[in-house]
Formats: structure tokens, C-alpha cells, sequence
């Protein structure tokens, strides 16, 4: 019995299996809008077969956007074409998850393949980014950006939550906080970006004040049978990591009493000297710390799409989830190859709609593994 392919249930909510897929930015909307290229994209992936599709980083005010190609959800109009995602996902067999977060000063940056740095001054498609402090991240983004204020700090929380009620109304039943990867709340969190003096700076318990009261104010609108989760960077592996990780993991208690239901565990990417110990899997062990000091599911990506890799970390206890995302962008199936690589019985009708499973099983060999 492969335990990668056993149900997972959290809250009112039952995964069809241990697979997700993270949220990956496409850079394809418009001001904000669902584009063409959104729907077919996740149902496509819904119908391969994973347990969870989460879209992608969706900003929760117009500065909070990477690239001026994000999804948004600041204002209601946009959340008809998510509804569209969302239902599509649901009846491929997937659960239709949503992540929001804020950009802060990763903000107002070229997309990837168009040179993933910022926007230069003086270009009407960019615009002024904001952080707990007037600190850049440097390189290719160098804009340094506005300090917020105390005001800034209550608007960009209420954004938080007007997002999450839109999210509620337009039928996802996962919701995930982008409490990562240098945005704007791993900037509150990091030493690197937060120089604060105030109650939102100094140690780790002013430091997470706003990703604490930002989750706190979305749990109080999101509803209480449905996950409620985050993904945050607990670790930099910049050569302080076993302080990071431990203010991370009590950060994530609190999280926890405050309704957080699975931490998405990731790297902090808050500093350029950061240096990642990329490998397979090489963030489980780092979950499976947190899991078991905040007493909290996790989920983690970076990795972990090898089929022996995917089965081990759930296996073992590590994972609760398995994120692979290059991998469903490979190729939308790939929960099919990984049960014929387990050898799952029946994987094609283990993974996908009847009107794959059947031809595929019809013709049985060693193609399809039935």
C-alpha cells in the first residue's frame, strides 16, 4: 500500500490523495483579471490526478503584485474568473485551494523571462513598492522601498482579509497566506529586511507580530470547516539557521493557537547570501522538525517529485503533503506516473477522469501499466 496515494483529511476538507500542486505564478493575468491561459491551465492539472491544486500567488492590492501580469483579488470583479478556476478544479476531482499574499518589496518587477528584476523608475507599468523597512533586497531588485507606517501595517492586513472573503464567496475551500520567499511578510519576519524599532520589529515576537495578527484577522472571516494555511520560510541557510528555525517553529505555535491548520514549509530567500542545500527532498527533515515541535501537519515543495522521494517523505512521517510543481508542468498527468511507477493497481483509473482511465486501461501493456 503506497501511503503517497492514501486520502488526507483536515477540517471538512478530504484530499483524494498526498499529492499537490503548489502554487506556481504564471504571469499571465491582466490588471489583476483571469486571463485565457488560467482555466485550462488548472483544470488540466486538476484532472491529472493530484489531491490539491492551489493557484497561484494571487496579491491582495495592486502593490502587492510581483509583476504587473499577477493575479489580484483586491477587487470583486476578479473574483468571477477565479470562481470559474475554482469550480473547474472541483469537478475535475481535485480541492481548490487559492494563495494570497503581498509582494512588498519584491514588488513592481519585470517577469522572469523579461529579465526578473525590477521595473526602472520613471515607467508607468511600475510602481512604488513597500516594506517593513526602506531596506532592498539588491541585484536585479534594487528599488529600495517605502518604510510602512502603522497605517500601512492595518490597510495591507484588511487587504489580507477582504481577499480571503472573496476567495470564501468564490468557492475555494483551501486557503494559503504567502508568508514566504521575501515577500512582504517574510520581510516582517526576516532580520534581513526588518530593522524596525517599533512593536512590528526588534525580537521574534515583534517581528511575527504581522504575520501573526494578519492570520489571525483572516481566520475570523475564513470559514472554520475549511483549512485555513500558510507557507513561510522558516529557514534562510544563511548561517544562522538554527536561531531562524527555532523563533520560526514557536512563530508557528502561535500560529497554531491563533487557527493555523498545515504549514507549508519553505526558505525565507530574504537575503542574496543565502545559500540552499539543493537536493531531493532536502527540506523534509526541516519539516518534519516543525511538524513535530508545533504539532502541526506540513506540507513542503523543492525536490520531491522522484516517485521513491514523494512515497519515502510521506512514508516516513516527514510530510503530510507532497507539493511537486515542475513536474505537473511537465507534464499535467504526473500523479499517473507516479502510481504506475509504485506500482498503484489500476493507476490509470487510480488518477484520472474516466474518459482517459478508460481508454488507457482498455489497451492494457507496458505504456500504460494497467
Amino acid at each position: 500500500m503506497s501511503e503517497l496515494f492514501t486520502p488526507f483529511r483536515l477540517k471538512d476538507v478530504t484530499l483524494r490523495n498526498r499529492i499537490a500542486v503548489p502554487p506556481m505564478c504564471q504571469y499571465s493575468a491582466e490588471d489583476g483579471y483571469v486571463t485565457d491561459w488560467h482555466e485550462p491551465h488548472y483544470t488540466g492539472m486538476a484532472r491529472g490526478g493530484a489531491g490539491l491544486v492551489i493557484v497561484e500567488a494571487t496579491a491582495v492590492s495592486p502593490e502587492g503584485r510581483i509583476t504587473p501580469a499577477c493575479l489580484g483579488l483586491w477587487e470583486d470583479g476578479q473574483a468571477e474568473g477565479l470562481a470559474r478556476i475554482a469550480r473547474a478544479i472541483k469537478v475535475a476531482g481535485a480541492v481548490p485551494g487559492l494563495q494570497i499574499g503581498h509582494a512588498g518589496r519584491k514588488g513592481s518587477a519585470n517577469r522572469p523571462w523579461e529579465g526578473d528584476d525590477h521595473i526602472p523608475d520613471g515607467d508607468p507599468r511600475g510602481w512604488q513598492t513597500i516594506s517593513p523597512s526602506a531596506i532592498a533586497l539588491g541585484g536585479p531588485l534594487p528599488k529600495v522601498p517605502r518604510a510602512m507606517t502603522l497605517a500601512d501595517i492595518q490597510r495591507v492586513r484588511g487587504a489580507f482579509v477582504a481577499a480571503a472573503r472573496r476567495a470564501r464567496d468564490a468557492g475555494f475551500e483551501w486557503l494559503e497566506l504567502h508568508f514566504a520567499h521575501g515577500y512582504l511578510a517574510q520581510s516582517f519576519f526576516s532580520v534581513h529586511a526588518n530593522q524596525r524599532s517599533d512593536e512590528y520589529g526588534g525580537d521574534a515576537t515583534g517581528r511575527g507580530r504581522f504575520l501573526l495578527e494578519t492570520l489571525a484577522a483572516v481566520r475570523a472571516v475564513w470559514p472554520e470547516n475549511l483549512p485555513l494555511t500558510a507557507r513561510f520560510g522558516v529557514i534562510e541557510y544563511d548561517g544562522r539557521d538554527e536561531e531562524t528555525l527555532a523563533e520560526a517553529i514557536d512563530l508557528t505555535r502561535r500560529m497554531r493557537a491563533e487557527g493555523l491548520d498545515l504549514l507549508n514549509v519553505s526558505v525565507g530567500f530574504s537575503t542574496l547570501a543565502a545559500n540552499p542545500p539543493w537536493g531531493p527532498a532536502f527540506l523534509a527533515p526541516v519539516a518534519e522538525r516543525v511538524r513535530r515541535e508545533a504539532e502541526v501537519p506540513v506540507a513542503a515543495a523543492w525536490f520531491i517529485d522522484a516517485p521513491r522521494d514523494a512515497e519515502r517523505v510521506v512514508a516516513a512521517g516527514q510530510l503530510d503533503l507532497v507539493m511537486i510543481g515542475k513536474a505537473h508542468l511537465a507534464n499535467p498527468h504526473y500523479p499517473y506516473e507516479l502510481a504506475r511507477a509504485l506500482r498503484i493497481d489500476r493507476p490509470a483509473w487510480s488518477t484520472l477522469p474516466a474518459p482517459y482511465a478508460h481508454w488507457l486501461a482498455s489497451y492494457a501493456g507496458p505504456s500504460t501499466g494497467e
